[in-house]
């Protein structure tokens, strides 16, 4: 079991945030994906923002989350937009 700070892009804060929602492993947060741990997150945390999935998903893919693909970044926005 792989600790979730251990990710790119992953502090103590968002550590902690996706423990209260259940996700307490590296494996678990990549089994999860970025949208269902954002979703979880966002029913908890209504603040966090288009940038906590852009985290997410550089965590998951060992990306810089300023470095995600445009296309990755463009489809990971219309899901955010959605949940508005």
């Amino acid at each position: 079991m792989t600790e979730l700070t251990a990710l790119r892009n992953l502090g103590k804060e968002m550590e902690r945030k996706l423990k209260s929602v259940e996700i307490t492993t590296a494996e678990e947060l990549k089994e999860a994906g970025s949208r269902e741990a954002f979703f979880k997150l966002k029913l908890r945390y209504p603040e966090v923002c288009l940038v906590h999935l852009y985290t997410l998903e550089g965590a998951i893919s060992d990306t810089d989350y300023n470095r995600l693909p445009e296309d990755v970044k463009e489809s990971l926005k219309k899901f955010s937009d959605n949940l508005k």
